[in-house]
């Protein structure tokens, strides 16, 4: 690995819990909510991963490069809870970024995606933590009700007693405070000004602790 993507994944939460799980090993990965080009991303630093999306549309944000970097895709309104055509205790990993403050069932998404997990297998969930709430609105969302789609309020304490109810262990959980980010923080202000572009939320999400995350292992049977 080179030293531009062993800076990516050291810097971003999501690619640091996939190595701290599997490392270089081969790995099957469930990416629900996987627009943003998510899936050439993850598999250019994680060669070794057998990439499967999920989201609610195919147009959010990938094109056919993502497609092709998948093994399969799953089209699916996670909110009815119809999960079928997705196979039991097949994954290694299942990682859900932002997405379960856009569903107002989503300790039960959670619950089905855990069946699909292989028993040692490993998820990680963020979402706008409780705090977000109390935050100035910005542009982008900066406060929890600045985005209109966000429809529920998770916390870790939920979170975490879901876990431990169906059967899993959690590793770590906590406020969100990625360094390079904060780092990154005053460079990014500068940029926005001098291209005379509005400021937005995203960049003061580590700085005011907006987004929680939980990581967790689905026990051994």
């Amino acid at each position: 690995m080179n030293i531009k993507s062993h800076f990516k994944i050291l810097s971003n939460f999501k690619f640091r819990f996939l190595r701290k799980s599997f490392g270089n090993q081969k790995f099957k990965l469930l990416d629900v909510g996987a627009g943003n080009h998510s899936a050439s991303r993850v598999t250019l630093l994680f060669p070794d991963c057998e990439y499967y999306g999920l989201d609610m549309t195919r147009e959010y944000n990938n094109d056919r490069k993502d497609f092709e970097a998948m093994a399969y895709f799953y089209e699916l309104d996670l909110t009815k809870l119809e999960y079928a055509v997705i196979p039991d205790d097949f994954f290694d990993g299942v990682w859900m970024t932002h997405v379960i403050e856009h569903l107002y069932n989503g300790d039960q998404v959670i619950e089905n995606l855990i069946r699909k997990l292989r028993p040692g297998g490993f998820m990680y969930v963020e979402y706008p933590g409780k705090k977000s709430v109390r935050l100035p609105s910005m542009n982008g969302t900066l406060n929890f009700y600045d985005d209109p789609t966000h429809v529920r309020i998770y916390s870790i304490a939920e979170l975490s007693e879901l876990f431990r109810k169906t059967g899993c262990t959690v590793l770590a959980a906590g406020t969100r405070r990625n360094w390079y980010y904060l780092l990154a923080m005053p460079l990014r202000i500068v940029s926005f000004t001098i291209r005379r572009k509005k400021l937005i939320g995203n960049i003061f999400w580590d700085l005011f602790g907006f987004a929680e995350y939980i990581y967790i292992q689905k026990k051994l049977k």
